[in-house]
């Protein structure tokens, strides 16, 4: 373990709800930072295929260089995954990882709230809703905040720390350092708004390069290499919306625009369309580009 501070905020027991491309993710990355980390799945199947994921990522990173045989398999063996989301009775931090549907989240928070122990943590990584819906589905509201990774976790360094209005202050600094010391990440605190920073000024810019295709302006090829060569942007507008997701995107806009009512946050025909017809982007082949 490289540079870990291990327990030092009094976190060293994890649970994650959720399995997709976030969830392990973020098990993957507590794991390796040598967190007991119970990861709960939704489907029998996932048993299986969860920690396979996980066990292939890890396996890149050693072909990287960037850990040994023996630190991905002390990691693997941080990890257990269950069915039972009663199994994360006894972590000290819960961690949020379905998908972006508020009814599903609220119901979810409802149920960590009755099996967790009374001084668990529950966070989300929701990258849209407001926490304070969330919070005020529980009994704990001020033990509840945001706590937003960025896709793929393991690589990407800004955690965004979100404190509903009722989190207690000694919540969201003690979250805060286990990303800061714990994770290794680099935590920025905002505020309880729709978007947070990143997303807030991230979507609106996808929105309308998607525009820009629909209206028979550019291209989608044309835009993402406009932006590449023309602003060094390492990924194209067209081509970050499908690593994100497109059904992803359409959410995060939908959750913009019922928050501001404003017209640059409506998604656009084709993206609504993509997703209508499954064409999620990379993790299906298809988006805006063919993969």
């Amino acid at each position: 373990m490289r540079g870990q501070q291990v327990g030092a905020n009094g976190i060293t027991r994890v649970g994650v709800v959720g399995s997709g491309t976030m969830g392990a993710g973020i098990a993957e990355l507590c794991a390796t930072r040598g967190l007991d980390v119970r990861l709960a799945v939704s489907r029998e199947s996932s048993l299986v295929s969860a920690p396979a994921r996980i066990a292939a990522s890890l396996s890149r990173r050693v072909e990287k260089g960037k850990l040994t045989a023996g630190e991905r398999d002390a990691a693997l063996g941080r990890i257990s995954v269950g069915t039972d989301l009663a199994d994360l009775g006894d972590r000290q931090l819960v961690i949020e990882a379905i998908p972006e549907d508020e009814q599903l989240k609220l119901g979810l928070f409802a149920t960590l709230d009755k099996i967790a122990g009374d001084d668990t943590i529950l966070a989300s990584t929701t990258s849209a809703i407001a926490i304070t819906r969330l919070a005020a589905a529980t009994g704990r509201p001020e033990r509840v905040l945001g706590l937003h990774f960025f896709n793929p976790v393991t690589a990407l360094k800004l955690v965004e720390v979100v404190p509903a209005l009722p989190t207690a202050a000694a919540v969201t600094e003690r979250v805060t350092a286990f990303a800061e010391h714990t994770l290794d990440r680099q935590p920025i605190t905002v505020a309880d708004q729709s978007g947070f920073v990143v997303n807030a000024l991230l979507i609106p810019y996808l929105l309308a390069a998607i525009r820009m295709v629909d209206t028979g302006y550019c291209p989608a090829e044309d835009v993402d290499r406009a932006m590449e060569l023309g602003c060094a942007h390492p990924m194209g507008p067209l081509k970050l919306a499908d690593l994100i997701g497109l059904d992803v995107v359409a959410a995060i806009a939908a959750a913009l625009h019922e928050e501001f009512k404003q017209p640059l946050y409506a998604a656009p025909p084709s993206l609504s369309r993509l997703v209508e017809a499954g064409h999620l982007g990379r993790k299906t082949g298809r988006g805006f580009h063919t993969y």
